[in-house]
């Protein structure tokens, strides 16, 4: 978009750029087009735009995506948009980008993001489309210079420090290039950077339990010019054994530690153990009959392997809102691994009892103690894996303490939300839980 038409549409419209809203519109209609390209566009791909302002990227991603969600807090923006991108591929929400509900992104399935971000929110929107477990596979972004020094910095820089560390465990950072204020209007007092964020692979760098992670990466640079020994020190009271592990001086501070580094210290401080999902097939289960009676007890090897008839609880959580927690299966679970399944779930034991195992699995999975009211049963069949399963529900409002050798991550959704997601992808659920989820919609 040329200066002179933004100009001339800011005019008819009557806005005046607002500093209090970070208003700086883009009006290089080359670097328009290329912030897009770095994008890599498919026509499957749903991309959302984060302050489109006058749509100066927009016009170029709208031909290359399939659907374009644009978030405008400027009312009259919102308006000018909804007139100048019509039809059914464009949606305009007219609200601020911390108040979308970016769980709204679990029904597409995948997004990429977009956004010359406002510089006095860039952090928190940042945090907000880069968390567990929204499908995201690319972002670009356009932020103040030092903040997008700060993402992309390397251990012992000036830059390095907590922020890097959060978002680099999951993302690969690239600084992509400066953006002068000459190319803005108004134009800021500041340059800005232009950084691309993907997804790291799987097998990239060693799991860890994320939330630990933050924490001590927090904790560690909450003083950075302190040794990490006294900073640390609750975690780990015996750090001499620690550092001599991790083959680092004890007296080593906060930004003298790689990305990697930090990560084998938090498997040190709580070591992240998958073979508790994958040393599962020494279990006694019974093995029940058509009118669920039980014949004979029989390893869970045997039972999954001959599809033997047997008990299993699923238990729904619910917070006060009415929106239901749902778990993500570890990539270790040798049945549905990395779906989304119910709060907890687990097998009845040998000579166990239906109601106990719920209680059970709700302390073992989530990490908390609540009552479960009865639900409803499902009879054996192949979507529930041969199991007869007593569904219950039970109302918790969190924080949960997830068993991470088994769950990847856990979020509530709105039941409503949760419907048009499995109408739309329900490939992403463990079939065992859409079973349960017809009979809670039927009770």
């Amino acid at each position: 978009m040329k200066l002179s038409t933004i100009k001339s549409n800011l005019d008819e419209l009557g806005v005046t750029p607002s500093k209090s809203l970070g208003q700086n519109f883009l009006h290089d209609q080359n670097l328009a087009e290329w912030i897009v390209t770095q994008l890599d566009l498919q026509p499957h791909d749903h991309l959302v735009e984060i302050g489109p302002g006058l749509g100066a990227l927009t016009e170029y991603a709208v031909p290359r995506c399939a659907s374009m969600t644009l978030i405008e807090k400027d009312g009259r923006l919102a308006g000018f948009l909804r007139e100048r991108f019509t039809g059914g591929t464009v949606e305009v929400l007219h609200q601020d980008a911390l108040d979308f509900d970016e769980r709204e992104l679990m029904v597409k399935g995948s997004a990429k993001i977009v956004g010359n971000l406002p510089y006095y929110v860039s952090s928190q929107i940042l945090f907000k489309f880069t968390a567990e477990p929204l499908p995201v596979t690319r972002l670009v972004f356009t932020l103040q210079k030092e903040l997008a020094q700060r993402l992309s910095a390397q251990p012992g820089t000036k830059d390095y420090g907590g922020l890097t560390l959060i978002i680099q465990r999951r993302w690969q950072v690239k600084y992509l290039r400066n953006l002068p204020g000459t190319v803005f209007l108004p134009e800021p007092k500041v340059d800005s950077g232009v950084v691309l964020l993907t997804p790291r692979t799987q097998d990239e760098l060693p799991d860890c339990d994320g939330e630990l992670f933050n924490r001590l990466v927090k904790q560690g640079f909450s003083q950075r010019r302190k040794q990490l020994r006294k900073m640390l020190a609750e975690y780990a009271p015996d750090w001499s054994a620690l550092a001599a592990a991790l083959g680092i001086v004890e007296t080593v501070r906060a930004e003298e530690l790689s990305l990697r580094q930090w990560i084998d210290l938090t498997n040190l401080v709580r070591p992240l153990d998958s073979s508790k999902a994958q040393n599962v097939h020494g279990e006694l289960f019974d093995v029940v009959d058509e009118q669920d009676r039980v014949v004979r007890v029989a390893s869970r090897h045997e039972v999954h392997t001959q599809k033997l008839m047997h008990r299993a609880v699923h238990i729904f959580v619910f917070n006060k809102a009415g929106e239901l927690f749902l778990q993500k299966r570890s990539r270790w679970k040798d049945a549905h691994p990395q779906k989304w399944d119910s709060s907890a779930a687990g097998h009845v034991n040998s000579g166990d009892e239906y109601d106990i195992t719920a209680a059970r699995e709700l302390t073992e999975e989530i990490g908390v103690e609540a009552p479960v009211e009865f639900v409803g049963k499902i009879n054996s069949c192949a979507r529930t894996g041969q199991e007869f399963v007593h569904l219950y529900r039970a109302q918790h409002e969190g924080p949960f303490t997830l068993a991470r050798s088994e769950i990847e991550c856990g979020a509530f959704f709105p039941v409503p939300l949760l419907k048009r997601w499995i109408d739309a992808r329900p490939g992403d659920f463990a079939t065992g839980f859409l079973e349960c989820f017809e009979l809670f919609e039927r009770s």
